[in-house]
């Protein structure tokens, strides 16, 4: 009998098991919106069972089931989806959920995006991972002509002092570690509040009047940004007509978009280095 058992035990953990070798279409969950669009970005959009909330671009990810978000997410939808591997994102899931995952016998593969050259190589190694190289190689090529052709177009510009405004009620921005301040630094700006700790740290009002930018980078909800800085017209950004609200999501989000982001960036940039040789 205790040998039945041994044996019915091994046959359990044989079909619980995880193939040694993916499936030529493996089953992908991704746990962060942006890694969805990675997915879909390296080829391998078929192969998503599921996704985190907020999961909204492309057009096709609406229709994935949904896995929870970043603060909690649903582990027995997850374990129920079968995946080959979930993707989770470095700096935003917790090492908590990373952990329980692999507790329940999940493969996580954790992808570091924290630069503009690092999504280009996320879009790679997830290519691989999902058996379609070919496709992710040519976006990833892509992305880095994009960005070595920006490069290259404002290399050499004069400064201009940029504060990048994440949110109104506290005021949030970025600091030198975000990829959004690389953004900033391609096309000439510098960043007023680079040398913050963190990611994303709130500052106060007097700080920002203190370091006086000729551009606000607006990435928030308010559909007229400028109204909040009236009360300060000795503001370079307000003297300049500095003050621009571009898309949150292309800038803001580490995918193939933040391409587009870093343009809307260096022109919105490069229109206040104009407005300020005029004033001259």
């Amino acid at each position: 009998m205790d040998r039945l058992r041994r044996i019915v035990a091994a046959c359990l953990l044989a079909l619980a098991a995880p193939p040694a070798v993916l499936a030529a279409t493996p089953r992908i969950v991704s746990l962060a919106p942006h890694v969805t669009e990675l997915v879909y970005a390296a080829g391998a959009g078929e192969s998503l069972v599921g996704a985190s909330e907020f999961s909204d671009y492309p057009a096709e990810a609406l229709s994935l089931p949904r896995v929870g978000d970043a603060f909690r997410l649903d582990y027995e939808r997850i374990v129920s989806l079968r995946p080959d591997f979930a993707v989770a994102w470095e700096s935003g899931t917790p090492a908590a959920s990373i952990a329980r995952l692999e507790a329940l016998g999940v493969r996580v593969v954790v992808l570091r995006v924290q630069t503009l050259d690092d999504i280009p190589a996320a879009i790679v190694e997830l290519g691989r991972l999902a058996g379609t190289h070919p496709a992710a190689e040519a976006t990833a090529d892509r992305l880095r002509r994009g960005f070595a052709e920006l490069r290259q177009r404002y290399a050499g510009r004069s400064a201009v002092r940029v504060f990048v405004q994440l949110d109104d009620e506290p005021l949030f921005t970025v600091t030198g570690r975000h990829f959004i301040s690389e953004m900033v630094t391609i096309c000439g700006g510098r960043n007023v509040f680079a040398g913050l700790a963190g990611l994303a740290p709130a500052v106060d009002l007097e700080a920002v009047i203190g370091a006086d930018p000729e551009a606000i980078l607006y990435l928030g909800t308010d559909p007229d940004p400028a109204r909040r800085w009236v009360n300060w017209p000795n503001l370079a950004a307000a003297r300049l007509d500095g003050i621009r609200k571009l898309p949150p999501d292309p800038v803001s989000r580490a995918t193939p978009r933040a391409l587009d982001g870093a343009r809307e960036v260096c022109g919105a940039i490069e229109r206040t280095r104009k407005a300020r040789s005029e004033h001259r």
